[in-house]
């Protein structure tokens, strides 16, 4: 049975919120924001055979009774995007069926998709097939430029906001648990629209991101900006003819700094891959946006950055 439920009866769930979306709720409050991966079936290493333990539903169900997270993450579209779109369809399935509407925006969805400059056509296609599912947050990995940032920012916009978002809203109001009208009056960007519910997040993970750190960060429409700090450790790593890596940590280090201070300038909040050993020390720096591995370590890291975010 389909529930829709009024916007103002969803704000009043949320205790006086001014957002449905925690994670948008959060950053107008300027406090610090805490997800998790999504919960996977993990095999070994190079295993190809072993059958999956948990079904998607199962999965799902996991995610929704995990409830100290602000947000529930998934990168599997940044690859083979056909084949994680296919596997992702499945989760959200799971947890639009096993949970209900409130339970849903305890959770709300974010997701990485393909580099834009790759092919901005395709691009902004799939990032509106992801929002159609319900996805509040987007992820743009690789950004290099303000004009590829532009081309996703509009593509998270309906045509009527300024943006080349296609009309269609697929299920997405019925994930939200709100109507048509309604989904479209919500489906904005914040915080170019204050009422927006959708956020973006942009990655800088390569040097060519990083000599246009500032213009990127001076885009209006950036939720959170992030240095891809597993990425870049590549970036600062090399190899000899003698097949002997070395990492310039020095380098990377201040590679992380960079775009954290781009984020400072331009008063936009910055977020980092942290675990339980790091995020205390990165949330000192000013970071204040966290994703972490789905598992004991990341839920170790989540009640960390908590309790030293006040939260």
């Amino acid at each position: 049975m389909l529930i829709v439920i009024t916007l103002p009866a969803l704000l009043a769930l949320h205790q006086g919120a001014r957002h449905l979306n925690p994670v948008a709720e959060l950053l107008a409050q300027h406090k610090p924001v805490f997800g998790l991966y999504a919960p996977s079936n993990r095999r070994p290493r190079g295993d190809t055979t072993t059958v999956p333990t948990k079904t998607a539903a199962q999965l799902a169900a996991d995610a929704l009774a995990h409830t100290p997270s602000d947000f529930v993450f998934d990168g599997g579209m940044e690859g083979d995007w056909d084949k994680g779109y296919a596997g992702y369809l499945d989760f959200v399935k799971g947890m639009q069926d096993g949970g209900t509407p409130a339970q849903r925006w305890a959770h709300p969805l974010a997701v990485k998709t393909h580099k834009i400059a790759e092919n901005p056509t395709l691009a902004a296609e799939r990032i509106g097939k992801a929002l159609d599912l319900g996805v509040t947050t987007v992820m743009f990995p690789e950004v290099e430029s303000a004009a590829e940032l532009k081309v996703g920012l509009a593509a998270m916009r309906f045509k009527a906001q300024s943006g080349t978002r296609p009309d269609a809203v697929g299920n997405a109001p019925a994930y939200w648990g709100v109507s048509d009208k309604e989904y479209k009056a919500k489906a904005d960007l914040y915080p170019l629209n204050p009422n927006g519910e959708l956020t973006n997040w942009t990655i800088i993970e390569s040097k060519e991101g990083l000599a246009h750190v500032r213009e990127i960060a001076a885009v209006p429409g950036i939720g959170v900006l992030w240095p891809g700090a597993g990425t870049l450790r590549g970036v600062f790593t090399t190899t000899d003819a003698d097949g002997k890596r070395t990492f310039d940590e020095k380098g990377w280090e201040g590679a992380i700094q960079q775009v954290l201070a781009a984020c400072k300038e331009f008063k936009i909040a910055c977020g980092f891959p942290a675990n339980a050993t790091d995020i205390e020390m990165r949330m000192k720096q000013g970071f204040s946006v966290f994703v972490m591995n789905w598992g004991d370590p990341g839920f170790k890291a989540v009640e960390i950055g908590m309790k030293a975010g006040g939260r």
